[in-house]
């Protein structure tokens, strides 16, 4: 049975927690996910031969790679853009905790050599998807920090979506054969959404995860109050990259911004 949701057993402990592997022989999504947390002062050192993405949840921290020295800092997942640094297979990798810090991992394999690259907020766009649609029903901010078109050749799409409390996000439905892992936070962080795989629908929580694999459509929606975190990373297929997902046709009629929505007595 593939285990689509996959709940943390409480808070992620220090070091490194292993979320999903590539090559799983259930739910494979190819891809390497986990979650490391550092205590102020601690360091961790990787050079594995696959493709890598750091991406920083929160603290600051000094990033050591191709002989430069990176300081980065984040407060907020929802206020702050992404910092993120992006390897090929075999660079060496040095992270250095000035504060307590929690940094998202994936990795895949990927033979191909490409510059490293440290993305900051100010190389990602704040896009506001949905905007003037649907009564603004799923407005929601999405984040792409490197995909097909900035990095050609790696074989991971990664990215981060703000899905405003009460709101819907990856809407309208929408599907792609390339796998992809969800991660979710929450402000409040008691807060919670719903995570449609197809016709199956998964309560998500602060720190679940979430497979999306086989085609399936995957649209959002967070609890009024509640404003919902994810990223999102994607392997590309060898044969089949990811460029844009397929909307579910009998759906795309609300992303006309003069689509005629029901209100009560019209107004």
């Amino acid at each position: 049975m593939v285990m689509f949701l996959l709940k943390p057993d409480g808070i992620f402990q220090w070091g490194y927690t292993s979320i999903t592997e590539e090559g799983e022989a259930s739910g494979n999504t190819m891809m390497d996910f986990g979650i490391l947390r550092l205590e102020a002062g601690k360091t961790y050192e990787c050079s594995l031969p696959k493709e890598r993405a750091f991406l920083l949840l929160s603290g600051n921290v000094i990033f050591f790679f191709n002989e430069e020295k990176r300081e980065a800092k984040r407060n907020s997942l929802f206020d702050e853009g992404p910092t993120c640094l992006h390897v090929p297979q075999k660079t060496p990798v040095k992270i250095e905790a000035v504060s307590d810090s929690e940094i998202a991992i994936v990795r895949t394999t990927n033979d191909k050599t490409f510059p490293s690259r440290l993305y900051t907020p100010y190389d990602v766009e704040d896009e506001y998807r949905g905007q003037g649609t649907m009564q603004e029903t799923s407005t929601r901010i999405v984040r792409t920090i490197f995909d097909i078109n900035n990095a050609p050749d790696a074989k991971l799409v990664l990215g981060e979506v703000v899905n405003f409390p009460g709101k819907w996000s990856s809407y309208p439905p929408h599907h792609h054969p390339q796998p992809e892992i969800y991660h979710y936070r929450f402000l409040p962080e008691q807060g919670f959404g719903f995570a449609m795989l197809g016709d199956e629908v998964f309560k998500v929580k602060n720190g679940y995860t979430v497979k999306i694999l086989n085609d399936l459509s995957h649209p959002q929606v967070s609890a009024p109050g509640y404003a919902m975190y994810y990223i999102w990373a994607i392997r590309h297929l060898d044969d089949n990259p990811y460029i844009t997902p397929v909307f579910e046709p009998e759906h795309t009629w609300v992303m006309n911004k003069n689509a005629p929505i029901w209100t009560k007595r019209g107004e």
